[in-house]
């Protein structure tokens, strides 16, 4: 009794533990590409950079087999306000002709679905300030995804608990 008692325990606290999308992933150090974060990203992800007009630095993360597509703009920041930024954020998705819904909602970040016909595309958008800049963190625009793969892809930008 006393073993299937343990084990259940154990069952247990491993199911609390979850998974948080970033099973199989390596930590991802970003600073040598101006952006002093580091987030988590398949072992196969291939990043390039460029400068678009000397204001923005473009990233992109990248992994086409485990459908993994991320791009972070880092620019100055207008603001130290964080609720402002995100709001900036949220206010150029829902401009978008075929926003339908934010499916969820965070501080620093959220995903939302865009709908073209009957098809579903997902995204998302997720705020890092540091000193007098912004990054923000998005899907690449060269993909459809789905909402397992954007919510994968928005946990992997996030912080370790």
């Amino acid at each position: 009794m006393r073993l299937i008692y343990s084990g259940l325990c154990l069952f247990l606290t491993l199911m609390a533990c979850g998974s948080d999308g970033r099973d199989g992933f390596k930590s991802l150090d970003l600073t040598q590409y101006n952006v002093p974060v580091t987030i988590q990203a398949p072992d196969s992800a291939k990043v390039t950079a460029s400068n678009l007009s000397g204001v923005i630095d473009d990233i992109t993360i990248k992994s086409p087999a485990d459908r993994f597509a991320i791009q972070v703009l880092a620019s100055n920041a207008s603001t130290n306000d964080m609720a402002r930024l995100k709001a900036e954020e949220l206010e150029y998705v829902r401009d978008n002709r075929y926003f339908e819904r934010i499916v969820r909602e965070e501080p620093q970040g959220f995903i939302f679905e865009n709908r073209i016909d009957t098809t579903s595309a997902y995204g998302f958008r997720y705020i890092v300030y540091r000193g007098d800049r912004e990054f923000v963190f998005q899907n690449s625009f060269d993909g459809v995804f789905t909402l397992p793969e954007v919510e994968t892809m928005y946990e992997s930008v996030k912080p370790a608990k």
